[in-house]
């Protein structure tokens, strides 16, 4: 699998991917002008570190205990 933005390859083994990564599937609905098209991307931690650092309103964050 690799990044959509920076075309990394992410750490792969026996096809379980070794690294953490967001993956954006969104269906486009009414009142849009992609109305009917699925997007779907994958972006690495850097990535997504480097997008969300230029939001206008910063993204939330939130400790998680209990991880599964």
């Amino acid at each position: 699998m690799n990044c959509n933005r920076c075309g990394k390859m992410l750490n792969e083994k026996n096809g379980i991917v070794l690294e953490d990564y967001i993956c954006v599937h969104k269906n486009w609905g009414y009142f849009s002008k992609k109305d009917g098209v699925t997007y779907e991307f994958v972006l690495c931690e850097c990535c997504m570190d480097e997008i969300t650092e230029g939001f206008k309103i910063p993204v939330e964050h939130h400790e998680t205990t209990e991880l599964i």
